[in-house]
């Protein structure tokens, strides 16, 4: 007999401690050797690769959070997961070890004595213990995930309101079904890997009787332990069809979502059935165990039970549809109709919406002007795409700068209540020319400065009024701005080191730039050694580790992306894609609204959420957060704004220390509070049909409306901010509005307002038209404005000569009880980026005209001056005294249609249109005066006047 290579006479496995002969048992001999320095380097390197990059990844993040205060966030958001992994792990490994060595143990006689040895033996009790600990680490590990859904059910808040079929409080839904769930499923894959390995191991050990003698023994011990594990799993298959119950409430199969009446009398039915059977089968095979003839019975039942699974779940939830929901669909689904407005008006924040019925005046007067002069005053002339362009092109210095947006917002200076919009000049590092380690991460590390300007100002040349400009920052209002440095923004960015033996570049200064040195608090301290080590290995960067520019006191910012900064630190909240900025107290602070959001809500209708890794689709939401970033130090707040929602206080119970109450807010934060667009395009996305309480005109959908301009210009009409005075109130506020139209129409039939100011801040408002009376829409002001002969004319010109024409956003302006439209036209020459405001539209009662000015604009509509505005101007003007000769007003014609194409040239197109509105004028002048044979015969030289002769 040949010995075993690598085992010589099977002597590994014996248990005596000798070999027979009084020898101790020979080790294995291996194909190589390895020395003990070779297996210290080896063990190094493995250090080096896999343990000192992930333990550098936890203390950087530790350090980090440590840094910012929020320690604890950081311990709650990692203890819990390891807590997890182990319960889970250790369970799992416990039951799986358990019956994975019973099996091993029941089999052991029925094989050979060889292998009878062999499973014996301290290797085959190492295998068993090394194929559970296997499975166990990685169902704990996929476990360890679920560390948010096992807190927010220990934590869980009460949402007040109760499903209309179960019965059971919101919060279940949202807190207790997703644990129960998951509980269900784990230890269903638990006992399924336990009760396969058994019978893997009852198989091997038979597998010899079987192909030998043509028969499966099986021993009585064998089945017992098989029968057990076999009840366990399908009484847990049972709770699953329990649980499945509840989730009928997220049914899309109905006329709205949630359960229909196909689900209600169907698949609760077939779930309620198939859950009693199968706690039937599981008793039966436990019964078996002591009579053995059930068995057989048992199994017939559960072949029964895959068939009433396929029928009653497959072909009878069809049937009923079909055959008794379709004939008479209203009637059927009525009652899941009205659970669904319900619940969806609840869960987005619009069942206490205000709605009002306003019927418009015919048109804007004077009296509307006078009364409403705030409002007027600050009408937002220029659209976010052509100011951004003209901030880059007059504003951003120098190539590694950039205007990533513009943001919209008010301030007070002294009684005036002004719409402002700024923009914040951020640090571009792709644009860099030399982009050398040091400029990336020592020298260039922040933006600079901000730009402001007034919504309804127009300056030279159509260009923007800058009120803040310039670096370093020029203000021409009262307000300051101390720190200017931008560290923290909405660009993607790298690590930056600051505090360092190189001077950080600060901007642009004539022939030198003006050079500083970080003074504040943000980031974490990288002078040791030590840290830095652990930051090179976490950052994969090793030039962190042998530069010598650090100094005890240097520091190393991270996550400087403001977006992904919050993140970090609470990934749990939805966050708007829009931060603004603001100036508070001299700071430049951003502002961002997070949102508590779930998909659990039942009978609410979800919505698709772009742009978000964590949340796919959502049928709640609230703006409960507000959460604002020092743009300098990095220093983060999130302040709850809505205390009684459940999410917020859930996780308020979870990060105690994360978030602050909105009393703690300062006054100058809340002055800039926004009601967030993200959140009220959601709203009035919905609201555009749940707005129908009625079923059956849901059911119908009798009245739908859209905010989709049907015009050439077919798009979405953005929300926009508007600075107005209500009806109702007696000051003008900041709010968000956005008009509605009826789907498949122009007019306009309604429109929303999330107020922002003060106490009234996230209150909804919606004012409906009369359906009877027409309310023009956006499109047919636009097919109004294209009809008018004057403004066509002169568009068509301005594009002929080489300009394009950009047509601004159309506002509809709510004043008083009566619309104002208002819409801005840019031009831009062809071989410039840099768009000019230099006409607004206005509109009113189906009149339109437009103006040089706003003010112009409304004068030339409303037959009156501005109140408070001087009598505008229009360019040169010249009285004629009807005195002056064909041949002098020729001559004068000549003059301003040569001083037109003078200024068409440069592209001087304001006085362009005043020369030819000069034109018009002589022209006109010349047809009153004259016959058409004088103007030939004058206007024709001397020597080409034809002789009396010839004229006879």
């Amino acid at each position: 007999m040949m010995k075993n290579k690598w085992f010589p006479n099977d002597e590994w496995f014996s248990n005596s401690g000798d070999d027979g002969e009084g020898r101790p048992p020979r080790r294995p001999n291996l194909p190589f050797k390895i020395s003990k320095p070779l297996l210290l380097l080896i063990l190094l390197v493995g250090i080096v690769i896999v343990v000192l990059p992930a333990f550098a990844d936890f203390y950087t993040d530790l350090i980090w959070f440590r840094a910012r205060g929020l320690a604890s966030v950081f311990w709650v958001r990692l203890i819990p997961q390891w807590i997890l992994f182990l319960i889970t792990g250790s369970i799992a490994f416990i039951l799986l070890w358990l019956n994975y060595g019973r099996a091993a143990k029941i089999s052991k006689p029925l094989i050979n004595p060889d292998i009878q040895k062999f499973l014996g033996t301290r290797f085959a009790s190492v295998m068993i213990v090394a194929v559970a600990a296997i499975f166990a680490i990685g169902n704990g590990l996929a476990a360890r995930g679920n560390w948010g859904m096992i807190l927010r059910f220990i934590n869980g808040s009460s949402f007040g309101n109760t499903d209309p079929i179960f019965g059971h409080d919101i919060g279940f839904y949202v807190f207790s079904l997703p644990f129960f769930a998951f509980l269900q499923g784990w230890l269903m894959n638990i006992l399924v890997l336990c009760l396969l390995g058994s019978a893997v191991i009852y198989v091997a050990a038979v597998l010899p009787s079987i192909q030998q003698e043509r028969r499966f023994p099986v021993p009585k011990p064998a089945q017992v332990h098989l029968t057990l594990l076999g009840f366990m799993t399908i009484l847990t298959w049972a709770a699953g069809y329990w649980i499945q119950r509840y989730y009928l409430l997220y049914s899309s199969r109905g006329v709205a979502f949630g359960a229909s009446y196909t689900d209600i009398h169907a698949d609760l039915l077939a779930l309620n059935v198939m859950a009693v059977l199968t706690v039937i089968v599981a008793l039966l095979l436990l019964v078996s165990i002591f009579k053995s003839k059930t068995w057989k019975f048992s199994l017939g039942l559960v072949a029964l039970l895959f068939v009433t699974n396929l029928v009653l779940r497959g072909f009878y939830p069809g049937i009923i549809q079909k055959y008794v929901v379709e004939p008479n669909e209203f009637g059927k689904e009525k009652t899941y109709i009205e659970y669904n407005i319900e619940a969806t008006l609840d869960a987005y924040g619009l069942s206490d919406l205000e709605t009002q019925t306003m019927t418009p005046d015919d048109e804007i007067t004077a009296s509307h002007i006078q009364n409403n002069f705030d409002t007027i005053h600050n009408i937002r002339l220029w659209d976010y795409s052509p100011l951004l362009r003209s901030f880059k092109q007059l504003q951003e210095i120098r190539s590694y700068y950039d205007f990533v947006d513009v943001d919209i917002d008010r301030y007070t200076f002294g009684n005036d209540y002004r719409q402002v919009i700024l923009a914040a000049r951020e640090l571009d590092l792709k644009e860099l020319q030399n982009p050398t380690w040091v400029n990336m991460h020592l020298e260039f590390t922040h933006g600079y400065g901000v730009v402001m300007n007034p919504v309804n100002e127009i300056g030279s040349s159509g260009l923007p009024v800058l009120w803040v400009k310039d670096i370093p920052p020029k203000t021409s209002v009262p307000i300051t701005i101390d720190r200017p440095e931008i560290y923290y923004g909405e660009k993607p960015s790298s690590y930056v080191l600051v505090k360092t033996t190189v001077k950080e570049f600060d901007y642009p200064m004539g022939e030198t730039n003006a050079r500083t040195t970080y003074e504040g608090k943000g980031g974490v301290s990288i002078g040791s050694i030590w840290r830095r080590l652990l930051f090179t290995a976490s950052l994969g960067d090793t030039k962190i580790l042998f530069t010598n520019v650090f100094k005890p006191e240097s520091r190393i910012l991270l996550y400087r992306n403001i977006r992904e900064r919050l993140h970090h630190v609470a990934p749990f909240l939805l966050y708007d894609s829009d931060p603004y900025l603001t100036i508070q107290n001299g700071r430049l602070v951003w502002i961002l609204d997070a949102y508590t959001v779930t998909d659990r809500y039942p009978y609410s209708e979800p919505v698709p959420i772009t742009g978000s890794n964590e949340f796919r689709n959502i049928n709640y939401i609230r703006n409960s957060v507000k959460a604002t970033v020092d743009a300098y130090d990095g220093s983060m707040q999130f302040y709850v704004m809505d205390p009684e929602d459940p999410m917020i206080q859930t996780w308020s119970k979870i990060f105690s220390g994360l978030f602050k109450p909105v009393t703690e807010m300062p006054e100058i934060l809340r002055a800039h509070l926004r009601y967030p667009k993200g959140l009220f395009e959601i709203q009035s996305e919905l609201f555009r049909t749940y707005h129908m309480n009625n079923p059956n005109t849901f059911y119908n959908k009798e009245d739908v409306w859209e905010v989709t301009s049907r015009g050439d210009r077919k798009s979405r009409l953005d929300a926009y901010y508007v600075i107005m005075k209500l009806n109702t109130e007696e000051k003008a506020e900041f709010m968000l509005i956005s008009p509605f139209m009826p789907i498949g129409r122009d007019n306009m039939i309604a429109w929303m307002a999330g107020r922002s100011d003060g106490d009234n801040y996230g209150e909804l408002m919606v004012y409906k038209f009369p359906k009877q009376k027409l309310v023009y829409g956006p499109s047919q002001i636009e097919a109004l404005t294209d009809q008018n002969p004057e403004i066509s004319a002169q568009l068509s010109l301005w594009s002929q000569r080489g300009s394009d024409v950009i047509r601004g956003h159309m506002l509809v302006i709510p004043i008083e009880n009566a619309l104002l439209y208002v819409q801005p036209l840019y031009l831009r020459a062809e071989t410039s980026d840099l768009p000019e405001l230099k006409r607004v539209i206005v509109s009113t009662g189906g009149r339109v005209v437009w103006g040089e000015t706003l003010q112009i604009a409304l004068q030339r509509l409303i037959g009156q001056y501005m109140p408070g505005e001087e009598e505008p101007e229009v360019g040169p003007t010249r009285e004629y005294s009807g005195e002056e000769s064909i041949s002098q007003l020729a001559r004068m014609a000549q003059e301003h249609w040569e001083s037109a194409q003078e200024a068409l040239k440069i592209a001087d197109w304001e006085s362009y249109g005043e020369e030819m509105k000069q034109l018009e004028n002589v022209i006109n002048q010349l047809l009153e005066n004259t016959t058409d044979q004088e103007l030939s015969e004058d206007l024709l030289p001397d020597r080409e006047k034809p002789s009396e002769e010839e004229t006879q």
